[in-house]
């Protein structure tokens, strides 16, 4: 009566015992609690006790006429907010608003504390990841002309050694770890998306066709590989390597998520999106190409799908995995304009699913040809620019082993005063980009002021950011990205001499 007389219509419910007030705290939410002192199976301190366990937060208030100051004030040390004596009730409605709006303060002081410590948390987990890209891209350049030589003559001796030689199988361990040191590296900069692409317009279920055989043998036999792919799929504008990239590490994700046999499923679809499907920046909406990987595997709970493409984490055995696999997809998918979600519950396997922009005009998509190492011979005349010299020595080797004539320098102003009398064409200009004294860029002006139907070709082992500053890479550059092998050397001259 006196709550209803304060303009309160209040949903209540009356305990006398500890498991009752338990079940009521666990099965309904309540605003405030009104408890007697003393009851015969049950007390104000031991009510107290039963809601700091359940809920702390609701506010205890209580009414009695059968204590005294001395225990209320007890009660209030204990937690209580207030004691209201039965003889005079005036007090319990201003008691209650006060209680509810202090509750309401505490509430929101504590949602703007958690609100704060996830913005802090979210801010140090970016400055962690710029902190890594920072790291690669400062050793990107060095250690990628290492590997260029490192894995460029391992192949070389390689191609050249009989398979009976003792050394045969040491050289294969060696061109192995080059590789893994390249991967890694490569990884590393595809999470912090500082790594070069070269997005062309393509078919990704031609893609994903192409791709069936390795992904097959990837697997295993124990493993079915079921492919949907749909009609009609719209283009996309992505690096097809870096692409490959991602379907591999997703492939080989599920795999591993497989306990004894299972089932992975490919699917694209044409999709349009009416909200980005995360929260990053670059989520948007319109027509869209999805990518699904699905899995029947052991599924993940929260807390590991919060951290998945973080970098290093792996729930992996020791020996068994980087943690590099899915941040790298995490920073393609990122740097490539599109978006990745993942849906996934323990027991009930995991499905991932890449989103990018559909290409909606007509467009020819790029088809990858493959040639032999015999037609990538030629007799055109290189200029190489490369102020390392064992990555100069291997290009000269390589190119030379091939038919080219080709002319070596250290600086940009050397090549100038090389090629100044020179009366026969240069056909391809090869220069790092980052030089002593004149750049890349100004050099290739300078030559073809002076010879101007000499081809470009820029290569450099710094990152697109490093790359991006010199104001040289744009759709029609022709760029390597050191550490290349000796074939895609080849490959790349001679695509460039053929166009």
């Amino acid at each position: 009566r006196a709550l209803k007389s304060g303009g309160y219509n209040p949903k209540h419910q009356r305990v006398d015992t500890a498991s009752e007030m338990e079940k009521a705290l666990k099965n309904e939410t309540w605003d405030i609690v009104l408890a007697d002192y003393s009851m015969p199976q049950f007390s104000a301190p031991d009510a107290l006790n039963v809601l700091k366990k359940n809920n702390p937060d609701i506010p205890f208030i209580i009414v009695s006429g059968a204590i005294g100051e001395e225990i209320a004030v007890s009660a209030l040390r204990e937690g209580a907010r207030d004691f209201i004596n039965k003889d005079n009730l005036t007090r319990l409605i201003p008691a209650i608003q006060r209680e509810l709006r202090e509750t309401e303060v505490r509430r929101q002081r504590t949602k703007a504390e958690a609100d704060k410590k996830n913005i802090e948390e979210q801010l140090f987990q970016a400055q962690k990841m710029e902190a890594i890209g920072r790291l690669t891209g400062g050793v990107a350049h060095d250690f990628n002309n290492l590997l260029t030589v490192i894995n460029g003559y391992s192949e070389l001796i390689l191609s050249n050694m009989p398979k009976e030689d003792s050394n045969f199988e040491q050289m294969q361990l060696i061109r192995q770890a080059g590789r893994r040191a390249e991967n890694l590296t490569r990884q590393l900069l595809a999470f912090s998306r500082k790594q070069t692409l070269k997005p062309v317009v393509l078919d990704l279920n031609e893609l994903l066709f192409n791709m069936e055989k390795i992904l097959h043998r990837l697997i295993g036999e124990d493993i079915d590989l079921i492919a949907a792919y749909a009609d009609n799929l719209k283009y996309v504008k992505a690096d097809p390597s870096q692409l490959e990239q991602v379907i591999l590490n997703l492939v080989i994700n599920s795999r591993d998520s497989l306990e004894k046999g299972g089932r992975i499923t490919i699917e694209t679809d044409n999709v349009y999106l009416d909200n980005p499907v995360d929260d990053e920046n670059n989520g948007q909406t319109g027509l869209h190409v999805m990518l699904s990987i699905n899995d029947n595997g052991i599924g993940m709970d929260e807390n590991i799908k919060a951290k998945i493409f973080e970098p290093f984490f792996t729930t992996k055995e020791k020996g068994k995995g980087t943690g590099l696999g899915l941040s790298t997809v995490y920073g393609i998918v990122k740097q490539s304009g599109g978006s990745i979600v993942v849906h996934s519950e323990p027991g009930k396997g995991s499905t991932f699913k890449v989103y990018l922009k559909a290409i909606e005009e007509d467009a020819k998509p790029y088809i990858d040809q493959h040639k032999t190492s015999d037609q990538l011979s030629g007799e055109e005349t290189i200029l190489i620019v490369e102020d390392e010299n064992a990555v100069l020595d291997l290009m000269m080797k390589v190119l030379n082993q091939h038919g080219y004539k080709v002319i070596q320098s250290f600086s940009a102003e050397e090549a100038l005063t090389m090629i100044n009398d020179m009366k026969e064409p240069i056909h391809i200009l090869l220069t790092d980009i980052v030089l002593p004294g004149m750049n890349g860029r100004e050099l290739a002006e300078k030559i073809l002021d002076l010879k101007p139907e000499t081809k470009i070709i820029y290569m450099s082992g710094y990152t697109d950011q490093v790359i991006g500053n010199e104001g040289i890479l744009d759709e029609n550059t022709d760029y390597i990205q050191k550490p290349f092998s000796p074939f895609f050397l080849l490959k790349k001259v001679r695509e460039v001499l053929d166009n």
